[in-house]
């Protein structure tokens, strides 16, 4: 059945168009057992905080179970902490029928969680982006892909926090900028990940203090040029060397991946340059953005968080899934 179901998969590939579907992630703390490493203190394995293979592998379970109903051709991940966790987290979607035979994992700089990728189609290369030598800023995953003789730069980000001001996030939206210059804003360009930006980040951060320490400028919107297609309707012309967040193909009241004292944002972005949405080569289908919001990963209005104790040692409940949702968006090969 699986031979059958991948020569179908390389049939269409040949012929014919091919069908997309590119997602991400933010798991949340995806931590291994391995007892070397920075790990949070909730996450040091086999101490009273409760980390341990029980929690650890209905961990494994319970993103697979995510990871699986999506079933994304590519699917980018954030808070992975070792390639070892990767390698876990595949060998359970494996077992759940769901096979991504290439990965990477951004390892040439020690930061606490890093970025991943799992993919069921192969790479031309893998790229690590650095932004500083800071372990304040996580690096950028640069992947590229030929696909019908089509070639595809992915670009994965995991932006500071907002627990950080603007100018953080601004840093590493201009390594990405400045690589996109390098490439080239004709080519075929999808930046995602976890961003820690709303896609409207100018609107709602002006009055915090916190955060506004850039004059009202901000990385997802004036660096990356989002600003400039802000219409609710791909039957606009897309400014040149800008990009498109594809939040703005659906409608409003679903466009979130993260709720915070019950406000929804969408910290998690799919953003594309303009040749996506030209319909030759490699186009995005219309209204095919989506978060993955099925009922078991919400919980009385709330995401369905991984789930610990409150108190001086947070135990892990076993319970749970992630902060955030999954956001994915589909594609056409001709």
């Amino acid at each position: 059945m699986k031979f059958f179901t991948l020569l179908l998969l390389f049939i269409s590939f040949l012929y014919g168009e091919t069908r997309l579907k590119i997602a991400t992630y933010n798991v949340e703390n995806l931590f291994d057992l391995q007892k070397k490493g920075y790990k949070y203190e909730e996450y040091k394995p086999y101490t009273k905080s409760l980390w341990n293979k029980k929690n650890y592998k209905i961990k494994l379970k319970n993103i697979s179970r995510v990871i699986k109903d999506i079933d994304a051709d590519i699917i980018a991940l954030q808070e992975i902490h070792s390639r070892k966790a990767l390698l876990d987290l595949r060998f359970t979607l494996k077992q759940k029928g769901l096979y991504y035979k290439y990965y990477f994992i951004l390892n040439k700089k020690n930061t606490t969680t890093k970025i991943a990728i799992l993919s069921k189609i192969p790479f031309i290369y893998t790229k690590e982006l650095f932004v500083t030598s800071s372990y304040k800023y996580r690096n950028i995953l640069e992947v590229k892909f030929k696909i019908k003789n089509k070639d595809l730069f992915i670009l994965v980000n995991h932006w500071k926090s907002k627990s950080g001001p603007e100018s953080m996030r601004i840093k590493s939206a201009k390594v990405l900028r400045d690589r996109v210059k390098q490439i080239g804003y004709d080519k075929n360009i999808i930046l995602l990940g976890d961003f820690n930006s709303h896609y409207e980040e100018y609107k709602i951060f002006k009055k915090k203090r916190k955060h506004n320490d850039t004059n009202g400028k901000t990385g997802i919107n004036h660096v990356l040029r989002t600003l400039k297609n802000t219409k609710d309707s791909l039957h606009v012309e897309i400014k040149e060397n800008s990009f498109y967040n594809l939040w703005y193909d659906t409608k409003v009241k679903k466009r979130y991946t993260y709720i915070y004292r019950g406000k929804i944002e969408a910290l998690d972005n799919i953003l594309i340059s303009k040749s996506l949405l030209n319909k030759k080569g490699i186009s995005y289908i219309h209204n095919s953005i989506s978060n993955f919001s099925k009922n078991y990963v919400l919980k009385k209005n709330k995401i369905y968080r991984w789930q610990t104790t409150y108190g001086r040692i947070r135990k892990h409940k076993g319970k749970g899934y992630s902060d955030h949702l999954a956001v994915s968006a589909k594609f056409v090969v001709n």
